[in-house]
């Protein structure tokens, strides 16, 4: 057979009679033969079934079909593959295969209706190093294992092997595994400099656990796969978010101060800003969730779900916050997408027709833990509007700066929508649509540059949406799943897909089976959180149980001397959030996207780059003295005693105060970093 090989800028395509393979910009993406097909099809039947927001999900494959034999002809834009299962059938599926401004998109055609299963394979090599899919909180190199992509609640525990898993699987049969996360994506990354992203909103799972190829499933022939390269991986995140979105940057004034999160009224919050101000903490904001009333349940305080001001739980809180804003403090709220069926909105919403209907058609109601809610149906336009103007309404007129977007996973699989779109498809799209509620109630209000909401919820969009991701609800512990530790690769994976303003909860939030915040484990969530783009704390569910920032001196100091910390790194907070919003480049950075060849940073999982100039190795084992630390090659100055590094594995004291954190001499920063270490170093 003849071999023909022709090039479009980028774009290769060789082919020989059954057999092809294209490459970008001289990598291999796609190797197809008869004896080895790069796509296969198939049917299946699935059951998904949802418990508070945890999904037990099988899946029983009917049929897998490799398409091995391909006919490749060239058009006006780039190459159409016919793919048949045997060389006189008729195709089963069609790629165009389009270069266009330096990506190379492949679009798929085919019966939506007869397949309901897909498999590409991307070629791979067994060196090759993969991150990215969302937001994953186990693993930052994704090589050797697979991951299921759906949005859901991520499990308590996160690791089958541990005794709070192990628990929360028994009671709540809500443990979760390493891949269950809030906000997957299906986007990866490649150390061949190179990232992928499939255009779909359906349950997918990236596998990449085989040495030559890295197999993608999706349960539907997917829109398109987009592939596009570059020389490092600051052109490749800089290309994905220019094509998905990228985050505004953020007000002002959250560089003043923590947002220090607390409960229980007006008069008990001004009590605790008061004494938060005078013990030297700087306070940028309250974060005050239950601003709307609270319930009690087995699980622990909850929320009011009827998005309004309580007056009986916060009287004259409509004059108080105005109060604050003038000395300097911003009031942050609470919001989701769910409405309890007690509650005002939900019989506006009821009366209006503008709740996700169930298979009877009536008001589908979720259990959320001892209340149940509907859910406001974002696929109708007039739903939509009338959420949007229930934020603009009852949170931005009435003077909230800023609030949590939270949740957002929450859409059964078997529900009826505005659009008659399957639920199915809609899950993992329902994160962005409630981002692009909140992000459009902003837009349109009176000061869109000075409010800012938070999320945990994503998937594909949330990158324009969403203007600061947060890590969700981990557990108050040192467990590498879903402990302190856990929010590093969290916020490393996030950046790596464009989320590159990201956060958590200081101190974890959920106390379960015996798990109580420690003293230890706050000040050395605090410490760390002090190096990232915002500080804010939370009670957690369980307040009581959870050691609180004011239930001593000592602690409070510590407070006062980190936030001191943070507002002193301002200016270079300032310029790294404009980066992420100018060209996409995350603030926390894994350390190889700036030391690309040192085979080591690759592996490294649990140390960031805060930018170029700052390397953050946060202390995540309890009761650490001392701590080793991975430095590339170059010319590091420790933070807190100033002593000069050059690379290589060294070990600093840690002790409570003085994370592991160091800073290249060479910064345009140095003045800023050494009046840190002048002002903030624990006296000898």
């Amino acid at each position: 057979m003849k071999t023909v090989s022709e090039q479009k800028h980028g774009l290769k395509l060789h082919t020989q009679g059954d057999q092809f393979t294209i490459e970008l910009d001289g990598r291999t993406l796609l190797k197809h033969s008869p004896q080895s097909p790069c796509v296969y099809v198939g049917q299946g039947e699935e059951t998904m079934d949802m418990y508070r927001g945890n999904f037990h999900i099988d899946d029983y494959v009917i049929e897998r079909s490799g398409l091995r034999y391909a006919q490749v002809t060239e058009n006006q834009t780039g190459y159409e593959i016919e793919l048949k299962r045997a060389p006189k059938d008729e195709s089963i599926l069609v790629m165009q295969v389009v270069y266009e401004k330096e990506s190379l998109r492949i679009q798929f055609d085919g019966d939506r209706e007869m397949y309901n299963r897909f498999w590409i394979r991307i070629h791979a090599d067994n060196s090759e190093r993969v991150y990215g899919c969302g937001q994953q909180m186990s693993h930052l190199n994704l090589r050797g294992k697979h991951f299921p992509l759906w949005t859901s609640e991520p499990g308590v525990g996160r690791n089958k092997s541990t005794y709070t898993t192990w628990q929360a699987d028994v009671h709540d049969k809500a443990g979760g595994d390493y891949y269950h996360t809030n906000y997957p994506q299906p986007t990866y990354l490649s150390t061949r400099k190179y990232f992928c992203h499939v255009e779909t909103t359906a349950y997918a799972d990236f596998d990449f656990r085989n040495d030559d190829f890295h197999e993608l499933q999706v349960w539907e022939i997917p829109e398109s796969v987009l592939f596009e390269s570059g020389e490092t991986y600051k052109d490749l995140v800089g290309s994905l978010t220019s094509h998905l979105g990228r985050q505004p940057e953020l007000p002002e004034w959250t560089y003043d101060g923590i947002w220090l999160g607390m409960q229980g009224g007006t008069e008990k919050v001004q009590q605790k800003i008061d004494e938060a101000r005078e013990k030297g903490i700087k306070v940028g904001a309250v974060w005050a969730q239950d601003w709307q009333g609270k319930r009690v349940t087995s699980f622990g305080r909850r929320l009011n779900w009827d998005w309004k001001w309580d007056e009986n739980e916060y009287p004259d809180l409509d004059v108080k916050l105005k109060e604050w804003k003038a000395e300097g403090i911003r009031l942050l709220g609470y919001i989701n997408p769910y409405l309890v069926n007690d509650g005002t909105l939900y019989k506006e919403a009821v009366e209006l027709g503008y709740l996700v209907r169930n298979q009877a058609d009536e008001v589908y109601l979720v259990d959320f833990g001892e209340f149940d809610c509907g859910i406001v149906d974002l696929t109708h336009p007039e739903a939509f509007q009338w959420y949007k103007e229930v934020i603009q309404a009852n949170l931005i007129d009435f003077g909230l700066d800023g609030w949590m977007a939270d949740f957002g996973e929450y859409l059964p699989t078997d529900a009826k929508l505005h659009t008659q779109v399957s639920a199915k498809l809609m899950h993992n799209a329902w994160p962005m649509l409630w981002a692009k509620v909140n992000f459009e109630a902003v837009a349109e209000s009176e000061r869109p540059d000075d409010l800012v909401y938070f999320m945990r919820a994503g998937h594909t969009g949330s990158q324009k949406y969403c203007h600061l991701l947060w890590a969700g609800d981990q557990s108050v512990n040192w467990d590498l799943d879903d402990g302190i530790a856990s929010v590093i690769p969290a916020a490393l994976s996030a950046g790596l897909c464009g989320n590159g303003l990201h956060h958590s909860d200081i101190g974890g939030y959920t106390s379960l089976h015996g798990n109580k915040r420690t003293k230890e484990l706050l000040l050395r969530w605090l410490e760390m959180a002090a190096f990232t783009p915002v500080m804010r704390s939370h009670e957690g569910n369980r307040p009581n149980d959870n050691y609180q920032y004011d239930q001593e001196e000592e602690t409070m100091q510590h407070f006062a001397r980190m936030t001191d910390v943070h507002v002193a790194l301002a200016p270079y907070l300032r310029t790294l959030v404009k980066e992420n919003a100018a060209e996409g480049i995350p603030v926390q950075r894994p350390l190889f996207m700036e030391y690309e060849e040192d085979e080591r940073t690759y592996e490294l999982q649990y140390q960031y780059m805060l930018g170029e100039d700052v390397l953050v190795a946060p202390v995540y084992e309890e009761s650490a003295t001392f701590w080793s630390v991975y430095l590339p090659e170059d010319e590091w100055v420790h933070l807190w005693s100033g002593e000069s590094y050059s690379g290589g594995t060294v070990e600093v004291a840690a002790g409570i105060g003085e994370p592991p954190v160091f800073y290249r001499k060479g910064s345009a920063f140095k003045d800023t970093f050494e009046s840190i270490r002048q002002h903030y170093a624990w006296k000898k």
